[in-house]
């Protein structure tokens, strides 16, 4: 989103009129400051505190002139943890609750409760089950078609000559499966998939387990690609293919631009990775969660409807994404100010930055 689509969605928000979106506290909210609960799912993926929680807290900032307050917590993977988060949010009564969820299915309770004690819920990045009012996140299928396509262009007319392995996210994530539904579409019967995982928590180590159960199963030469959903998970992957003593790395996607992941694209060690403005979504979940606060109308920042498991029609927002290569890190995370060239050429990568024309 252009600055300037930011700004006529948060102009529009804050003076948006009345609306049956969400129970919400806005006649109490009227008459303090505002008070926006901030669940986030873990610190594994450094943009959950690196860009999300200050982005919101951010915008919350410039939608209440300075006088409301984010009430954050981090549940760390934990889904127990997250759903007592949402009690004591509940207690410390937030007028709207912005929540990541560890667990969608899990949370839909919790998200019931805060929903009964007159507290709208934003699911952000992540489908949560339970009343939801309203949800943004990435078009998260288009997600999986643009690693599987970049995957298939790398490979060209080598696609059949031996077999991929797919590294899918974790099955407690709805994301995950729409990464992977995106990926199949592309993928089938254009290429052998050799093993397939759903990786529990995302977790690195756990990605780079299964990996080792491929190799062991395939054959380290068999390996033509690697399917991984996200960059974190790339980064176990790529650890075990080199303990397994593979020197020519097949080319591995990936998902967030994190900073260990656009440096190892720069080394030619990760081939790609999906960047995903955070600096465009976590601004809008903190309009929607403002303006469900005030009893505003989400017309302006929700473009479409949703259907999750358990609630229908729910407003929400889709972001774009893009893929990210070596040739284009340039005019994408740079041009963008996610990250600066100091930041991404450290000593390590000062040769393949030179290289790649990042110095």
């Amino acid at each position: 989103m252009t600055v300037g689509v930011v700004a006529m969605a948060v102009t529009l928000a804050a003076c948006g009129g009345g609306s049956k979106s969400g129970a919400g506290s806005g006649e109490a909210a009227k008459k303090r400051d505002l008070k926006i609960g901030l669940l986030l799912p873990e610190k594994q993926a450094a943009r959950y505190e690196k860009s999300d929680k200050p982005l919101i807290e951010k915008m919350v900032g410039e939608l209440t002139s300075g006088k409301g307050q984010v009430v954050y917590a981090n549940a760390e993977q934990d889904a127990a943890r997250q759903s007592q988060q949402v009690d004591d949010m509940i207690t410390k009564k937030v007028d709207a609750l912005i929540i990541d969820a560890v667990d969608s299915k899990a949370i839909g309770g919790a998200v019931k409760r805060a929903k009964d004690a007159g507290i709208p819920v934003v699911a952000f990045d992540r489908l949560a089950e339970g009343p939801v009012d309203a949800y943004v996140s990435f078009d998260n299928e288009d997600v999986g078609h643009v690693q599987a396509r970049a995957l298939l262009d790398n490979l060209g007319t080598k696609a059949k000559d031996g077999q991929i392995v797919m590294m899918n996210g974790a099955r407690t994530d709805p994301n995950a499966a729409q990464f992977k539904k995106g990926a199949h579409t592309e993928l089938d019967g254009k290429v052998h998939i050799g093993k397939e995982y759903d990786t529990k928590e995302w977790k690195p180590e756990n990605a780079a387990a299964n990996m080792r159960s491929a190799i062991a199963a395939l054959g380290k030469d068999k390996i033509i690609g690697v399917y991984s959903a996200n960059d974190g998970m790339a980064g176990g992957i790529i650890s075990a293919l080199k303990a397994a003593g593979v020197s020519k790395l097949p080319p591995i996607t990936g998902q967030d631009t994190e900073l260990a992941g656009v440096q190892r694209i720069v080394a030619g060690e990760q081939f790609m990775s999906v960047y995903k403005s955070y600096a465009e979504e976590s601004p809008i979940a903190a309009q929607m969660a403002v303006a469900l606060a005030k009893k505003q109308s989400l017309i302006s920042i929700a473009n479409s409807k949703t259907n999750s498991p358990t609630t229908s029609d729910i407003p929400t927002a889709l972001v774009p994404v893009v893929a990210v290569i070596k040739e284009n890190i340039r005019s994408t995370v740079i041009s963008d100010g996610l990250y600066t060239v100091d930041e991404i050429c450290t000593a390590k990568y000062k040769a393949a930055c030179k290289s790649a024309g990042l110095q």
